[in-house]
């Protein structure tokens, strides 16, 4: 054989090595890939699910948080009703007990009533039923009189009231 096909079938003889080893590399690096996915799946996962309890653990305190939030709500809401109803029904009762009369004065004013009912009555049966008003400047009492009627008194002065 001579010199050149000797370096050519060494050439060749290092290229088939090579290529055997960059096979048996490849294939390392396909198993270490496929490796690698399932690390990269794993850790993913995982951190996946540490996130996930992370955040159910910021929903329960957020929920937790919301029900004593309703909880104060609730007893602020109460307390402001009871004062209210207190003083919806205190106002009156104290309107009641300074404003309008109590008993004593009541029967008072039914005797102070009936006195004045009584004395219209005697009045009205004796002919006060005269129609008076003010009259003129500066306004002054006046009587309507029955001008048909006779005049009495020693100076004719007196007259007889419309309607008696």
């Amino acid at each position: 054989m001579d010199d050149e096909s000797l370096k050519f079938g060494l050439l060749m003889e290092s290229a088939q090595a090579h290529q055997r080893l960059a096979e048996a590399h490849i294939e390392k690096l396909q198993a270490h890939t496929q490796d690698l996915d399932g690390v990269v799946r794993e850790e993913i996962r995982r951190t996946l699910v540490d996130e996930l309890k992370g955040l159910t653990a910021e929903t329960d305190r957020a929920a937790q948080a919301l029900r004593g939030v309703r909880h104060a709500v609730n007893r602020r809401s109460l307390v402001s009703n009871i004062g209210l109803a207190v003083l919806c029904t205190a106002l009156p009762a104290i309107i009641t007990q300074y404003v309008l009369p109590n008993r004593d004065e009541i029967e008072s004013l039914r005797l102070r009533r009936d006195a004045l009912t009584q004395n219209i009555r005697e009045l009205e049966r004796r002919g006060a039923k005269v129609d008076l008003r003010t009259c003129g400047e500066p306004p002054r009492l006046c009587v309507r009189i029955d001008r048909k009627a006779p005049v009495f008194g020693a100076e004719a002065d007196f007259y007889v009231v419309k309607g008696y």
